[in-house]
């Protein structure tokens, strides 16, 4: 059994909040960079070099890569041999959030009731997702989700008999509707199978993943990967929704075991920044 004192946790979610607002992860640099020499609209690629401009100011002058500084999404993987002490973890991961919004001066987003609407003042509380696995080592995955494109997602509850066919269409409808309003390029995150919330979790997971991984993966979902990306992006809407051939940077899926009866598909949009960060304890 290997103890881990609950402010590590808090300390590393704090840097992880203030890196992952301020620097863009390298895969995402790297698609970015893709997309600049795919692109054919002559406005499409100015947006994007407005864009990279726009980190390279952010990284030398440590400031966010984007107003929007999200509702923090935490993935937690706890090894089974891992017993925390000095706290409660979920406290601990809270407190991470609060420091690293407060002291890196980062835009408080979160309100304590989705009615009455008063803001929290620290950008807490936190979502998170625990998971338990083998092992003695805690994996922290940060992904700071601005709501511009969050409200864009879907989840469509298919019958089976729609299959594959039925997943694209879904995938298609979502970014369709989104159009603009989700600042693309944008990443397209799809969960397909398990539940109603099972889907809406594996898409959000999915945006986490590194930009061209189809490792681990059934071939259908590799397969549809591909042929979705082309698809996104023959729709025309471009970088900012000002046309272009770049309309997507990635589009990135994750399965799951499901019901004879049913075909859950959530579609989580992420804009052109989609952060992540990962840590491993």
């Amino acid at each position: 059994m290997r103890e881990i004192d609950v402010s590590v946790v808090t300390e590393a979610i704090s840097e992880m909040c203030i890196s992952v607002n301020h620097e863009l992860s390298e895969d995402m640099r790297g698609a970015l960079t893709r997309a600049k020499e795919m692109e054919t609209s002559q406005t499409g690629r100015q947006v994007l070099d407005q864009l990279n401009e726009n980190l390279k100011i952010a990284g030398e002058e440590m400031i966010p890569i984007c107003q929007d500084t999200g509702m923090a999404v935490v993935f937690l993987e706890v090894g089974q041999e891992v017993h925390f002490t000095g706290g409660y973890i979920e406290d601990a991961v809270n407190e991470g959030v609060r420091k690293g919004y407060t002291e890196g001066y980062l835009r408080k987003s979160v309100v304590s009731d989705p009615i009455e609407r008063k803001n929290t003042g620290d950008n807490t509380p936190a979502v998170i997702h625990y998971n338990i696995v083998s092992g003695d080592e805690v994996r922290i995955t940060l992904a700071p989700k601005g709501f511009g494109s969050e409200n864009m997602s879907r989840v469509f509850m298919l019958k089976p008999a729609q299959g594959i066919e039925g997943v694209k269409d879904a995938i298609l409808t979502a970014v369709k509707d989104a159009g603009p309003n989700a600042c693309p390029p944008m990443v397209v995150g799809v969960g397909v199978g398990g539940t109603f919330e099972k889907a809406a979790v594996l898409a959000k997971q999915a945006l986490a993943e590194p930009v061209g991984s189809s490792t681990d993966k059934p071939q259908w979902a590799a397969d549809l990967e591909k042929e979705m990306l082309d698809k996104v992006n023959g729709l025309g809407i471009g970088p900012a929704g000002l046309g272009g051939s770049v309309t997507a940077i990635s589009v990135n899926v994750k399965s799951y075991a499901t019901h004879i009866a049913g075909l859950p598909v959530a579609v989580n949009i992420c804009c052109h920044v989609n952060r992540h960060i990962t840590k491993i304890i």
